[in-house]
């Protein structure tokens, strides 16, 4: 499939596609104005950052995407490891004020059938997954807890419904995240994935601790009916590219966030 590009303006660099009705993202660590240690293009508030630095960022992020003037639009949920999906149909502000409030209460995804409403959602090391579709796309959040409740194929289905396409329509890419190389978790977390996910059984069977959460979402897909060939993953580690990704593992809890950046033309 091969839609992936690095592309850059005024010093910000993003992984993702320009063309077509979506365009779309994952944000690098480079071109903001945030201060060591959250150098330098820091989009979570949540970290300790300064707010007027995260919003410059966000800024100069969704301008890389050509759509600055869409900042007063930006959704960005707080993120809780659950699976709730947020949906954003229109761009009215008592919709979008609507949504604003469901998203304060915690979503770690959002579907978004409304041109001209980009959708940001924060990580580092957990797995950005953008789903797109002609009328629309969903951003989505997929840490180990997300991953094992398969909120990526929720995602998906709720994408379908919204936008009215089929889940074989869907086109899927995951961004920079800990791979399944580095990712080394409890003997009984990595049970718990062998009995969910056929990926995960031949390494728990050898004993590994190696828990590869990017094949289990690409699984998780296929069941949900996203063609294989519909899935990119680029395998961008978030533990070895230190100058290009925050990593929190890596960085002993203590960094910004890249994000995973979306808008409907």
């Amino acid at each position: 499939m091969d839609m992936l590009e690095r592309f850059s303006k005024d010093g910000v660099t993003l992984v993702g596609n320009r063309a077509g009705r979506v365009r779309f993202g994952f944000t690098e660590r480079t071109g903001g104005i945030s201060l060591p240690p959250y150098a330098s293009l820091n989009l979570g508030s949540h970290v300790g950052d300064d707010p007027d630095a995260v919003a410059e960022n966000r800024r100069r992020a969704l301008a890389t995407l050509d759509c600055a003037d869409a900042f007063d639009r930006l959704l960005v949920p707080n993120q809780v490891h659950g699976v709730h999906i947020a949906r954003a149909r229109t761009s009215s502000p008592d919709e979008l004020a609507c949504v604003r409030d469901e998203i304060a209460r915690g979503a770690d995804a959002i579907v978004c059938t409304a041109p001209g409403v980009p959708v940001l959602l924060c990580f580092a090391d957990c797995v950005p997954v953008i789903l797109t579709c002609e009328t629309g796309f969903a951003v989505v959040h997929s840490g180990w807890k997300g991953t094992i409740a398969r909120i990526v194929a929720s995602a998906v289905r709720a994408l379908a419904e919204e936008s009215g396409c089929e889940s074989s329509e869907i086109r899927a890419f995951v961004g920079p995240h800990i791979l399944g190389d580095e990712y080394e978790v409890s003997p009984e977390l990595m049970e718990r994935f062998a009995g969910e996910f056929t990926c995960m059984r031949e390494a728990a069977g050898a004993g590994s601790r190696l828990l590869d959460l990017g094949a289990c979402i690409r699984e998780a897909m296929g069941e949900a009916g996203v063609p294989s060939e519909h899935v990119e993953d680029p395998l961008l580690s978030t533990m070895k590219l230190a100058d290009r990704f925050y990593s929190y593992r890596r960085e002993a809890g203590t960094c910004g966030r890249h994000g995973a950046l979306a808008i409907l033309a």
